[in-house]
C-alpha cells in the first residue's frame, strides 16, 4: 500500500543525470514562471476599479486608465531593474540572495520573509481569483468556493508538483498559451467592436473624475495600490533563474521582458474595453466575464475563456510552487530554516517546501472565506518590499563592481528602488487597515524566527565540534556499568524478546512493572514466578492509575543514585502490527514513553519491535 501511495504521489525516482534534463527553455519557462503576472490581468484592473466606484454613489471611473498607466509604468522599471538580478545572481534566490551579498544579513531576511508572505499569498489569491472565474460562469457554485479551493491546493498543485518538474511543466504550458490566445481574441474583437460602432472609444461616464481632493486622492492611490497586484509574480524568474537551460542568465532575462510586454499589452486592453463598456463590478461576476459576454455574448468563445482564466489563475498559484520551495532551499542552506528543506526528494523536488506553501496557502483561504477582495488587501506589500531590497541591493553590487556601463545599470536600479519604496509607503499607508498590517507584523516574527533558528544551528555546532586539535586518551581502567530498565505490562512474547536483547546489553538489568492496583500486582507478579525467567520483577505501586510518570520518576531518581559515568538505557517492548489500521485499536503508551525519555539527558532508548504475522 506505501508504495503504491509513493508511486501516485511521487512517482519514480530520479537520478542527477535525470535533472539535467530538467532545465526548462524559455518558450516553456514563460508559461510557468509568467503564469502568475500574466494571469493577474483578470483581477488587477478589477481590484483598482472596484476602489474606485464607491458605495456611496461616488464615482472617481475617469482615474482608472492614469492608475493603470502608472502601473505599466512601474512594471516595466521593475522587470528592468529585476533583468539587473538575473544578470548578477545567476545562482537563483532573487532578493534574499542578492541582499545578503551586498547589503547584510538583516535585509536579506526582510526580503526573505517578505517574498515568503508574497508566494503564500501568490497561491492563495491565484485560486481563489480562478475559483471567482468559473463561478462567474456556473453561479450554481456560490457557496462551494473554500472547497473547491482546497481541492485544487491539495489534490492538484501540490501532487502534481511532488511528482516533479517534467510533469508539472508539461501540465502547466500549454493552458496559458490557450489563456493567452483568448486574451488576444477578446482584445482583438473587442477592440474592433469598439473602432466600428457609433460614437466615441470611451463613453462620458467612463471619463468622470471628481476633484483631486485629499479624499479623493486617497482613493486613487489605494485604487493604485490595489492594481499594483498586477506586479506579483515578477520576481519569480530571478528567483529561478538555475532551473533554465544554459546560458541561465541571458534566457531568464529574454523571459523577463517577454513577460513584462506581454502583461503591459494585456492591461492596457482590457482597461481599455473596461472602459469603452463601462463595466461595472457586479457580485459573484468578475469584471473579465463581464467583457467576454459583451464582446462574444453566451457563446463558446465566452465559456472557452472563462475556462481557460480559471485554469491559468490555479496554474499561476505554480509559480509560488516554483519560486518559495527554491528559496526557501537557499535559506535553508544558510540555517536560517529548517536545514529538511533544503533537501530534494526522490523526483529531485523541494517537497517539504512543496508542502509548506500548500498548508499555508490553505490556512489563508479558509480563514478568510476564500474571498478574493480580502486576499487582496494582504497582498502585494511583501513584494514591493523585497523589490525595494533587491533594487538598494544592485545598486550597492554595481558601485562595487564598477565594470562596463555599471552607472547606467545602477542608475536603473536606483531609479527602481525609489519606485517601489514610494509604492511600499502608499500600500502601507492605503492599505494598512485593510489588512496590511498583518504582513508588516508577520516580516518581524519571520525575521525573529530565521534569526533563533540561526542561533540554534549554531549553538549546535559548537556544542558537537569534535576538538581534533586536542588529543582525547580513553581510560580503559575505569568501570562504567549500564543499567538497563525494561518496562513491562505483563509478561508476554514481546517481554521476552526484549529481555534477550537486554542482555547482551548489560548484566544489571531492572525489569519494572508500574501496578495500577494491588489485584494487577498481584497477577503480573504470578505470572512472573510462573514463567521463571531468572530475574527480578520490580513493581512500583501508582495510586493515581498514572503509567508513564512513575516510570519517568524512577529514571530520574536512578540518575541520582548512580555514579556519574554510569550510563542508563530504556528498553521499551512493543509489538508491530501487520495491517496499519490495526493501531487504531491499541494505545501508544510506547511510543509516548520512547518520546518523553528521548529527551532526558544521559538516557538511552531503544525500542524492540516485535511484529505480528496476522
Amino acid at each position: 500500500m506505501i508504495n503504491i501511495a509513493r508511486r501516485l504521489l511521487i512517482g519514480k525516482p530520479l537520478h542527477n543525470k535525470e535533472m539535467m534534463h530538467e532545465r526548462l527553455p524559455k518558450w516553456k519557462a514563460l508559461s510557468i514562471f509568467s503564469s502568475d503576472a500574466l494571469s493577474s490581468v483578470a483581477y488587477g484592473p478589477e481590484q483598482a476599479l472596484l476602489v474606485l466606484v464607491a458605495a456611496q454613489g461616488i464615482i472617481a471611473y475617469g482615474y482608472l486608465s492614469p492608475i493603470i498607466i502608472a502601473v505599466s509604468i512601474l512594471l516595466i522599471i521593475v522587470a528592468l531593474s529585476y533583468v539587473q538580478v538575473s544578470r548578477a545572481n545567476p545562482g537563483g534566490g532573487g532578493a534574499y540572495a542578492v541582499a545578503k551579498k551586498n547589503i547584510g544579513e538583516f535585509p536579506a531576511l526582510v526580503a526573505a520573509g517578505a517574498v515568503f508572505a508574497d508566494y503564500v499569498l501568490t497561491a492563495a489569491v491565484s485560486v481563489a481569483a480562478g475559483t471567482a472565474a468559473i463561478v462567474s460562469a456556473f453561479p450554481s457554485l456560490v457557496g462551494k468556493e473554500v472547497g473547491i479551493d482546497l481541492g485544487i491546493l491539495f489534490f492538484i498543485l501540490m501532487l502534481v508538483n511532488l511528482r516533479g518538474m517534467r510533469e508539472s511543466s508539461n501540465m502547466f504550458v500549454y493552458p496559458t498559451y490557450a489563456f493567452l490566445l483568448g486574451m488576444v481574441a477578446l482584445i482583438l474583437t473587442g477592440m474592433y467592436q469598439a473602432v466600428t460602432q457609433d460614437g466615441a472609444l470611451l463613453p462620458a461616464a467612463s471619463l468622470e473624475r471628481q476633484p483631486l481632493n485629499m479624499a479623493m486622492l486617497y482613493i486613487v492611490l489605494r485604487a493604485f495600490a490595489n492594481g499594483c497586484s498586477s506586479m506579483t509574480g515578477v520576481e519569480a524568474i530571478a528567483d529561478s533563474v538555475p532551473l533554465f537551460k544554459k546560458p541561465e542568465a541571458k534566457n531568464a532575462i529574454i523571459t523577463t521582458y517577454w513577460m513584462a510586454g506581454i502583461l503591459v499589452v494585456m492591461l492596457s486592453g482590457v482597461t481599455f474595453m473596461m472602459m469603452h463598456f463601462h463595466v461595472i463590478p457586479i457580485l459573484e461576476v468578475t469584471a473579465l466575464s463581464q467583457l467576454a459576454e459583451h464582446v462574444f455574448g453566451r457563446s463558446f468563445v465566452y465559456y472557452y475563456i472563462q475556462v481557460t482564466t480559471m485554469i491559468v489563475l490555479y496554474l499561476a498559484a505554480n509559480t509560488a510552487y516554483n519560486g518559495l520551495p527554491v528559496l526557501l532551499s537557499i535559506v535553508a542552506r544558510d540555517g536560517y530554516l529548517p536545514r529538511y528543506l533544503s533537501s530534494r526528494g526522490e523526483r529531485l523536488t523541494f517537497s517539504n517546501g512543496i508542502i509548506v506553501i500548500t498548508v499555508s496557502a490553505a490556512a489563508l483561504i479558509v480563514i478568510f472565506g476564500g474571498h478574493l477582495d480580502h486576499l487582496i488587501a494582504l497582498y502585494a506589500i511583501g513584494v514591493f518590499i523585497s523589490f525595494t531590497i533587491a533594487q538598494c541591493s544592485m545598486v550597492v553590487h554595481w558601485k562595487r563592481e564598477k565594470g562596463s556601463g555599471w552607472l547606467i545599470r545602477a542608475a536603473v536600479n536606483g531609479i527602481g528602488a525609489v519606485a517601489t519604496g514610494l509604492v511600499v509607503i502608499i500600500i502601507t499607508l492605503t492599505k494598512f487597515s485593510h489588512g496590511a498590517w498583518a504582513v508588516l507584523v508577520f516580516i518581524p516574527v519571520m525575521v525573529f524566527v530565521f534569526k533563533k533558528i540561526r542561533s540554534h544551528y549554531d549553538d549546535m555546532a559548537e556544542q558537537l565540534h569534535l576538538p581534533l586539535e586536542e588529543n582525547v586518551q580513553y581510560d580503559d581502567t575505569l568501570v562504567v556499568r549500564n543499567y538497563v530498565i525494561v518496562p513491562i505490562s505483563s509478561p508476554t512474547r514481546v517481554v521476552y524478546e526484549s529481555l534477550k536483547f537486554a542482555k547482551t546489553l548489560s548484566k544489571d538489568i531492572i525489569v519494572l512493572h508500574i501496578a495500577k492496583d494491588e489485584e494487577s500486582a498481584a497477577k503480573v507478579q504470578m505470572k512472573w514466578e510462573q514463567w521463571n525467567p531468572g530475574m527480578d520483577l520490580e513493581i512500583i505501586q501508582s495510586p493515581y492509575r498514572l503509567t508513564i510518570q512513575p516510570l519517568l520518576d524512577y529514571v530520574e531518581a536512578l540518575k541520582k543514585r548512580k555514579n556519574p559515568q554510569d550510563y542508563i538505557t530504556v528498553v521499551i517492548p512493543e509489538f508491530e502490527t501487520r495491517k496499519w489500521w490495526h493501531r487504531l485499536l491499541h494505545n501508544q503508551t510506547g511510543w509516548l514513553l520512547h518520546a518523553m525519555l528521548v529527551i532526558k539527558e544521559n538516557v538511552s532508548v531503544t525500542t524492540i519491535p516485535y511484529h505480528l504475522n496476522k
